[in-house]
């Protein structure tokens, strides 16, 4: 009987592993994104409207990844299969996502506006985002008798003259960055200047704070009777007053001030801003952060009183100056002449004292002083032509003194130089060169006003005023006599710009 064999089952058929289907989350959020800049290619929206709300609004787009990651782990769960995680390369793009969200946010809390101003740019310098728009206007009515206006201007420039009537006229010329006219037209309707009056207060606002961050910068050239104070008020922009019998007060930033032809006073606070100041009546003032200054024709006192960066110029002052800065100190009594101050010079003539002058790492000249002269300088000289006889006193560091007198001119004489030499024109000074401390006493005619000299690492001179016009003769070789004065120290060159 034959045996029969069972032949062996057949394996199971392989099943496939279970489908997982690919996230979507990455082609909706491309999708929405590349619709968002094709309406803005389009012109339907604004770049700096899609910059904002990305800013503001960037974290939905995570919530809504986060919100189809979700959708699709719930259906993966109903159907038994295994969630897709997250790859390297959507980790790696998720960082830089958020990295830039975070730089967005931070970039739109900054205060743009100021460093604008702070670098000085105009509105007409750049027009990356949209064209220039140009508005004007007119503004007039009645202004009260003894009334006085306060012009507020964020960015524009303020010219201010004297009207023909008892009536305030103003013409606006204003620009806006805009991208279209409709827009431009709409930013102009909510930007309009406005006067208001408010007891013997008028105030004329610009109004161009009324568009934020927006680009409007109005140009005011305002007409006002003669007799009315006038104060302003400027960000950005030149302002100009002419012809006025009230006080002028002006706050200005980034722009130059000018001011000619007032009765009254002249007060200006500066910020990064120029001021040309002339045939002023009364006493002008200048305080905080300037850059150039004049001032000229003065019948008043003058008082300054901040950082001046480049120079100040100073001409026919009839009243009392006093400057102060955190380098210089100085006070005089009167000008007839002028004066040049910059961050390594101090020169004037025809100047009155009683005369007070604290400095650093200035070369200074002041020809036909008049009255009592104190100076106190380093690393620089000093140079004093004395017109009429007063009380001298020069203490200096690192730098030759030369004082000229008179002719004529009686006076006792107390030199001393360290390190230096001591030379004259007068004979009857006693003279001691042979030390490393040069002095020089005496009486000069019948006494007089004290002249006190004291000064290290540096010469002295006295001479008569005839010997300004004789050419200088080489220098003398020293004599044996004064083999152990130590060399000179050179002048330190100034270490700051400002004044």
């Amino acid at each position: 009987m034959a045996s029969t064999v069972q032949a062996p089952p057949p394996p199971p058929p392989i099943q496939p592993p279970p489908y997982r289907p690919r996230s979507v989350s990455g082609p909706i959020i491309l999708i929405s994104i590349g619709i968002v800049f094709l309406l803005g290619t389009m012109g339907y929206l604004r770049w700096s409207n899609l910059g904002h709300w990305f800013a503001h609004y960037w974290p939905l787009i995570l919530i809504a990844a986060g919100v189809i990651k979700l959708v699709e782990y719930q259906n993966a769960q109903r159907h038994g299969v295994r969630t897709r995680g997250l790859g390297a390369g959507s980790i790696f793009l998720l960082i830089l996502f958020v990295v830039a969200g975070l730089i967005a946010t931070q970039a739109s809390r900054f205060n743009w506006g100021n460093l604008r101003d702070e670098i000085n740019i105009d509105d007409n310098d750049f027009s990356w985002f949209g064209q220039k728009y140009s508005f004007t206007d007119e503004l007039g009515q009645d202004f009260p008798a003894g009334a006085n206006l306060h012009v507020q201007n964020s960015r524009g420039a303020v010219n201010i003259s004297a009207s023909d009537d008892s009536r305030i006229h103003v013409a606006v010329h204003k620009r806006i960055n805009a991208e279209s006219q409709a827009e431009a037209d709409k930013w102009n309707a909510g930007t309009k200047p406005q006067v208001n009056v408010s007891g013997n207060i008028v105030t004329l606002n610009a109004n161009n704070d009324a568009a934020g961050d927006h680009g409007v910068s109005d140009d005011l050239d305002i007409s006002v009777p003669r007799k009315a104070a006038v104060t302003v008020s400027t960000r950005h922009g030149d302002v100009s007053v002419l012809g006025r019998e009230g006080d002028v007060q002006i706050t200005a930033e980034h722009g130059d001030v000018s001011a000619e032809d007032i009765t009254g006073k002249v007060a200006l606070t500066l910020d990064h801003s120029s001021a040309r100041i002339s045939q002023v009546s009364s006493d002008v003032t200048i305080q905080g952060r300037a850059d150039d200054v004049s001032i000229e024709d003065v019948k008043g006192a003058v008082h300054l009183d901040g950082e001046f960066m480049e120079s100040v110029k100073l001409a026919k002052i009839a009243g009392a100056v006093s400057f102060r800065s955190s380098r210089t100190e100085l006070e005089f009594a009167k000008l007839d002449g002028n004066l040049d101050l910059d961050s390594g010079d101090l020169q004037a003539a025809d100047m009155m004292g009683p005369v007070r002058l604290t400095t650093r790492s200035k070369d200074i000249r002041l020809s036909n002083l008049s009255g009592d002269v104190r100076v106190q300088n380093e690393n620089g000289s000093v140079e004093l032509q004395l017109l009429k006889m007063g009380t001298v006193q020069v203490d200096n560091r690192k730098g030759d003194i030369s004082v000229y007198v008179p002719d004529k001119a009686g006076f006792q004489l107390d030199a001393r130089a360290r390190n230096g030499d001591f030379e004259s024109d007068f004979d009857s000074l006693k003279v001691d060169n042979s030390h490393d401390t040069s002095t020089a006493a005496g009486a000069i005619g019948s006494g007089g006003p004290r002249i006190v000299l004291n000064n290290e690492h540096g010469d002295i001179e006295i001479r008569k005023r005839s010997s300004m016009a004789e050419a200088p003769e080489p220098p003398t070789p020293p004599a044996a006599s004064k083999s152990q004065h130590a060399p000179h120290a050179p002048p330190a060159p100034p270490a700051v710009t400002e004044n």
